[in-house]
């Protein structure tokens, strides 16, 4: 009866100091390349993410132009929007995805007038 204790603490012990690792989901910080496909053509926008805990922050540099954007990030799933300028007005670009470690997957909205796809690869 004693080992059958033994081995229960130890088995809550190992668990317990791995609870905060298996918790935090991924960290995407860092430079991406990806490569986008939608309605209305394709490119290959390069994306600066920094991570904070599930918040996101970064920047945009692509065939829309530059923009700053925010977004989370949620285990392995990822959301970011930034707005672009289309001919005066204001337009929300919005991208959802999932991450597996060095690479992400998904699809964008931009202002609801193109929709697509997206894969990319963390640099």
């Amino acid at each position: 009866m004693k080992a059958i204790i033994r081995i229960v603490a130890v088995a809550a012990f190992v668990l317990g100091s791995f609870a905060p690792l298996m918790g935090q989901g991924v960290n995407i910080t860092g430079d991406w390349a990806f490569t986008v496909q939608t309605d209305m053509g394709s490119g290959t926008p390069a994306i600066t993410f920094k991570q904070d805990g599930e918040k996101l922050a970064g920047k945009y540099n692509g065939q829309l132009g530059t923009a700053d954007l925010t977004g989370t990030v949620k285990g392995n799933d990822v959301n970011f929007a930034f707005t672009i300028d289309m001919q005066g007005q204001q337009a929300p670009v919005s991208y959802k995805g999932t991450v597996e470690k060095n690479t992400m997957k998904g699809t964008l909205d931009i202002a609801g007038m193109a929709t697509g796809t997206f894969t990319a690869a963390k640099k």
